[in-house]
């Protein structure tokens, strides 16, 4: 079982406007997701931040969830929260594959997601990692998700657009600097 060797954690970032965070989770272990929300739940309201609340059936729904919310809502930042524990089959490594790769291709297209998706080989660990007095890994997601939506925030706009897609006024077309040279 890993032990509790300290680590430097980032200070909370600090928000002039309100931050509005989307934690998605899989309650498919009731009692641990419970713990994650509470952790990342806290984590935002402590930097003024406001959060809401949807669950999915399981791990490889989470990506495909926040992809839509993107697509649909107004959300600043997500939160992905959920566990899986090591069964006897190659499922493990699919849904902790899949669902990573997942999250991580959202956040290279600028989605600014905390991942608190525990993959871990048994319950003892997945206990220790969702209790918020211990290791508290809903908040340490919910802290990177913060992170994330800071650093966007100061080296741009917010755009509605999933990817790097310049903004209209960002790029001419060919056709226009021949019919309008001052373009």
């Amino acid at each position: 079982m890993a032990g509790h060797e300290s680590h430097y954690i980032l200070p909370r970032p600090e928000f002039n406007k309100s931050v509005k965070i989307l934690i998605v989770v899989s309650p498919y272990y009731k009692d641990i997701a419970d713990n994650m929300i509470a952790g990342a739940k806290a984590e935002i309201e402590a930097v003024g931040g406001t959060w809401d609340l949807i669950e999915v059936p399981g791990a490889l729904e989470i990506p495909t969830a926040i992809g839509i919310a993107e697509r649909l809502s107004n959300f600043d930042g997500y939160v992905a929260l959920g566990c899986v524990i090591r069964g006897e089959t190659t499922h493990y490594e699919t849904v902790c594959n899949d669902s990573s790769r997942a999250i991580q291709l959202l956040g290279l297209q600028g989605l600014c997601i905390g991942n608190g998706i525990l993959t871990v080989e048994n319950r003892p660990q997945a206990e220790v990692r969702a209790d918020p007095a211990d290791q508290n890994k809903g908040g340490g997601a919910a802290a990177a998700a913060l992170h994330l939506v800071a650093l966007s925030r100061k080296w741009g706009a917010q755009r509605k657009d999933v990817g790097f897609v310049p903004a209209a006024e960002e790029y001419k077309l060919a056709g226009e600097l021949k019919d309008n040279p001052k373009a």
